[in-house]
């Protein structure tokens, strides 16, 4: 990077809840907020959204007739924007830039309208542009009215992530002077459950933690999914309003052995984490957000990565999706949320079946990971203000 990047907001809304506040009271909760869930015909794992965000969701409709033919993740991703700029003060929009990318995009107007199709062997009219990729940031734009350039992406599991390091790269460069950027997911249906089944990852053992991500002694793969949108408001100069820094960036891809593997020990996460770490001691790095899926391959791999590049400094390490499940695009910004709000609170969450971490003795430096299908990872170092 040529010079820190500010964080001026940075809003969510998952299973953990909405504000800054009671995302971290539920942080400091021992609980999951992982529940089971009838898909069609079938019982699984999820993690959705507290019922009263719902209803705020569902109040969009109603401000605007156009908004009742968007997707969820569509209006998740209005929902935090609004927040989010709000809460960075950005009164000026002029040249506001908006990048919020998405895995799966509109799954939930995709399935529906498949299966009017195949009922009826006709398109509905809103088929087409309602289930776009683009639409994501194209009516954030139209929402907060900003001018600045706007376009949505895909990258799997670590688009989020890939969001913001594409948001500082377009700052730098000068094509705009601040940013929103972000993931938003809202892939709790029934054919994304059975895909994820179908792949063998998904958790079904009933167990105390469902999802057993960073649980090194696990015999079978737990990933979980869950609902969720994530957006930053970043901007090049310092504020009082800013919450912390990014001071690093790497990304990185590998040789596929398979459509959806890592290599064993992580080998594009080495790379990303040290492109993203830069010139400071290995030392300085205090902690490690990990993507950690609760896959038996996907957490080993990463483990293994961090190992590999820290050795003796290894840093603590933690996750959240055992909490609130893998929410795809958003799961790098939820990542990074947790990291902030530990850089705030000066105090460290854990892992709770995590024998192998530590606690540390400060929080300046927290890297943050992400990995996607694909083998493409990204790795985003946040500081304290």
């Amino acid at each position: 990077m040529k010079s820190p990047v500010f964080i001026s907001s940075l809003s969510s809304i998952s299973a953990l809840g909405q504000s800054p506040a009671e995302i971290w009271n539920n942080y400091k909760n021992p609980k999951h907020f992982i529940t089971k869930h009838q898909f069609d015909e079938t019982e699984a794992f999820a993690a959705f959204l507290p019922k009263e965000v719902r209803n705020a969701i569902e109040a969009l409709k109603n401000e605007n007739t156009n908004y009742r033919k968007l997707d969820d993740s569509v209006l998740f991703a209005i929902f935090s924007a609004r927040k989010s700029i709000k809460e960075a003060g950005w009164e000026n929009k002029r040249n506001v830039g908006i990048n919020i990318g998405s895995s799966r995009g509109a799954t939930g107007l995709f399935e529906k309208y498949h299966k009017e199709f195949v009922e009826t062997g006709k398109a509905a009219t809103q088929a087409s542009p309602s289930t776009t990729l683009g639409n994501i940031s194209s009516w954030v734009s139209q929402d907060l009215q900003t001018e600045g350039p706007e376009f949505s992406h895909s990258v799997t599991c670590s688009t989020g992530l890939h969001s913001v390091i594409n948001a500082i790269a377009w700052m730098q460069a000068g094509f705009a002077d601040k940013f929103l950027a972000g993931g938003s997911e809202a892939a709790l249906t029934p054919f994304t459950i059975a895909q994820m089944k179908a792949m063998k990852i998904y958790a079904s053992e009933d167990l105390d933690f469902p999802c057993r991500a960073l649980d090194m002694e696990k015999k079978r793969n737990s990933m979980i999914l869950g609902e969720a949108s994530g957006i930053l408001a970043l901007q090049h100069e310092n504020s009082e309003r800013a919450i912390a820094k990014i001071s690093g960036i790497g990304y990185a891809t590998e040789t596929l052995k398979h459509s959806v593997s890592i290599s064993e020990n992580g080998e594009s996460l080495q790379k990303a984490m040290k492109m993203a770490i830069g010139k400071k001691e290995l030392s300085e790095i205090d902690a490690v957000v990990m993507h950690a899926p609760g896959t038996l391959k996907g957490d080993l791999s990463e483990v293994n990565a961090i190992k590999t590049v820290f050795g003796k400094n290894t840093p603590a390490m933690t996750s959240n999706k055992w909490k609130l499940g893998h929410t795809f695009a958003a799961s790098g910004i939820l990542n990074l949320e947790l990291a902030v709000l530990m850089l705030q609170h000066q105090e460290f969450i854990e892992v709770p079946f995590l024998e192998i971490s530590k606690s540390p003795l400060k929080l300046e430096n927290i890297l943050v990971n992400a990995v996607g299908f694909g083998g493409n990872a990204v790795s985003i170092l946040v500081t304290r203000k």
